[in-house]
């Protein structure tokens, strides 16, 4: 899915202009809270609403001055071919400045936004200003089949050089058409080939994309075999892979390996046709089969996949050609396709936002939610993501409802959208991942998903744990072995849990309590308390962590003989020390930590320095600044 850009307002002065700008591209305008009436969304402080819609991969489009933006994301740049764009438009209109991203995106976008405001564009990268074209960003429909070339080219021309474009598709490559001209060769001469045939020598090539490749294959084929059978086709055909648009196949194909490993190979998008629609193709085909048609629903696989991806105007140039277990076929049109003709492969993000707030959300989650298409989990978990949700589609479903809520996001991808499964803490841990997998694995008739739905693209995402939150507020409890253990018996026999509780007693385990008590369950805190004064001191320390990373956070720390079950509540993890865990009184309060067995390491120098010293070696003293004790070295 494309990402949709931002639009900020920071003062009200640039209101009006924020707003022509959002409707234009269809998108919410964001103004500052008490500073911007009539916005869609309010945000608090601009640097950092900026700075977390920039990590998120979400183009930024600020009416606001540019130091403003620069101040925001300069700590997260790092590679430019990856950051989205950003641009700064004055509050009057009158001037558009992309500042990141001229490449990527920000160029065009800033003459979009020119061309409705009726203001000037000012756009600073060299190619687009003196060339009027930028030859690492061809248009919709054209490839760069030389990327290595491009920089030198580009630099080469802007110094005073001329350029002649040749190759089979000169004429269509209009967008070259004002590009410096001339013959000849020499130092300042660049030659630009426009061809669907493979590039040659040190040339700067442009592919159209105006082919469509299809494929076909059985179950499990091996990936090379289909590989090499697409390989010697393009090669007979003398096509190069950066004229395909995209790889295309019948819908049931969408988790096979050996197409997946293709398209990523070939870097193409995969995109997927119905029986029905593949069927509709049966009369242009020149190799249907009746075997095909009663297998899959239609007479032909590959030749059709490649039709469908044309259109009207496609015509076969490569009719299938097949080895034991694959199939391919290549159709064209006479210009270019722009868009990838189908339906992509769904994929369901299982991602976990931390406690909620963006500072401990990861950037990958961020962007994986920007891209997602759809929002689907705990109504309070999607508020706790606030901007990135804006504009997206979202179902919530109630706490209680997490087998529905895995059931619907995983058939929503099967229908081939992007769609975020959204979790507090690490979706892995005590969230939905298990339960998505469970169901995956299941059978249709096992209370299972469907065959769409199975055929999905799972991408799971690291979050911040509740554990690993409460760890870090109290310091380093868990520096050593540990282990996490859910009090809720509502999906759990209480056996097994006592029976756990006891091994991490004897094992003296640290141990986070997740789901420690409900309105309903009130006493397996009490007897997990219980269990753990038979093996360690009563004076270990519990930490109590409330709504960590909220404002309403909430840290105490109890000896675990008090620890008692009022003060806990769902919202609330409790980490039991192990018999070693200790508390070290610091100016800010104390903090809680575990060693892991340095103390023997660190006891051993003092007895080889006392030894020393008996020896007769001097001794010098010195302040051991993390205990505010006297220490010795030697």
């Amino acid at each position: 899915m494309a990402v949709k850009p931002v639009v900020m307002a920071v003062s009200g002065s640039g209101a009006e202009v924020a707003r022509r700008v959002a409707d234009a591209l269809d998108v919410p305008m964001f103004g500052r809270e008490g500073r911007v009436t009539g916005a869609d969304e309010v945000f608090a402080n601009a640097l950092d609403f900026a700075r977390e819609m920039f990590a998120a991969g979400r183009p930024v489009i600020g009416v606001c001055a540019s130091g403003i933006l620069i101040r925001a994301v300069a700590p997260l740049l790092a590679d430019k071919r990856a950051e989205p764009a950003v641009i700064s438009i004055s509050d009057d209109g009158a001037v558009v400045v992309p500042l990141l991203g001229g490449h990527r995106g920000a160029n065009r976008l800033a003459r979009q936004i020119a061309d409705g405001l009726g203001a000037t564009a000012a756009v600073t990268t060299g190619g687009d200003v003196a060339l009027g074209v930028s030859l690492d960003e061809p248009p919709a429909g054209w490839r760069l089949g030389t990327p290595g070339l491009a920089q030198d080219a580009m630099a080469r021309l802007l110094s005073g050089g001329r350029a002649e474009v040749t190759g089979d598709a000169a004429g269509d490559a209009t967008w070259l058409a004002d590009l410096p001209a001339a013959g000849g060769s020499g130092a300042d001469f660049v030659a630009i080939h426009a061809t669907t045939r493979p590039a040659e020598g040190a040339t700067l090539t442009f592919h159209p994309q105006r082919y469509a490749l299809g494929v076909g294959c059985s179950r499990d084929c091996p990936p090379e075999e289909l590989a090499a059978l697409v390989s010697n086709m393009l090669a007979e055909a003398d096509v190069a892979p950066g004229a395909l648009v995209a790889v295309h196949s019948i819908d049931v194909k969408a988790d096979e390996p050996a197409v997946i490993d293709l398209a990523k190979a070939l870097d193409l998008p995969l995109r997927l046709f119905s029986a029905a629609e593949l069927e509709a193709e049966a009369d242009r085909l020149e190799s249907p089969s009746e075997v095909v048609f009663a297998e899959v629903g239609c007479h032909g696989v590959s030749e059709g996949a490649a039709l469908a991806g044309t259109g009207a105007e496609g015509k076969l140039v490569s009719p299938k050609r097949k080895t034991a277990n694959a199939t391919c076929a290549l159709a064209m049109v006479p210009g270019v396709i722009e868009v990838p003709r189908g339906r992509r492969r769904g994929r369901l993000s299982i991602v976990g936002i931390g406690p909620g707030q963006a500072s401990w959300r990861t950037p990958e989650v961020s962007r994986l939610v920007s891209e997602s298409e759809e929002l689907v989990g705990y109504g309070l978990y999607i508020d706790l993501l606030g901007p990135l949700a804006t504009g997206k589609t979202r179902s919530d479903f109630p706490l209680g409802g997490e087998e529905d809520r895995c059931r619907y996001a995983l058939e929503r991808a099967g229908e081939g959208r992007d769609v975020a499964l959204v979790c507090s803490g690490d979706a892995g841990i005590y969230a939905m991942g298990a339960l998505v997998f469970e169901l995956l694995d299941r059978g249709a008739g096992e209370g299972g998903v469907s065959a769409d739905a199975r055929r999905v693209e799972v991408v799971c995402s690291p979050g911040v744990s509740a554990l690993q939150g409460a760890a870090a507020r109290a310091g380093a409890p868990l520096g050593h072995d540990f282990c996490a253990i859910s009090l809720s018996d509502l999906l759990t026999p209480r056996a097994d849990i006592v029976r756990r509780l006891n091994a991490a007693a004897e094992g003296d385990f640290v141990i986070a309590f997740y789901n420690p008590v409900s309105r309903s369950r009130r006493t397996l805190l009490a007897e997990a308390r219980d269990i753990l004064l038979q093996h360690r001191p009563a004076d270990t320390p519990v930490m109590l962590a409330s709504n960590l990373g909220r404002p309403e956070e909430l840290v105490r720390y109890r000896r675990l003989d008090e620890l008692q079950v009022d003060e806990v509540d769902m919202l609330t993890v409790v980490l039991v020390g192990s018999s070693n865990s200790r508390l070290a009184q610091l100016g800010e309060g104390p903090r809680m930590f575990t060693p892991r067995g340095y103390a023997r390491r660190i006891d051993g120098d003092l007895r080889e320095v006392g030894n020393r010293h008996l020896k007769g070696a001097p001794l010098q003293t010195y302040n051991d600044t993390s205990s505010n004790k006297k220490g010795v070295r030697a």
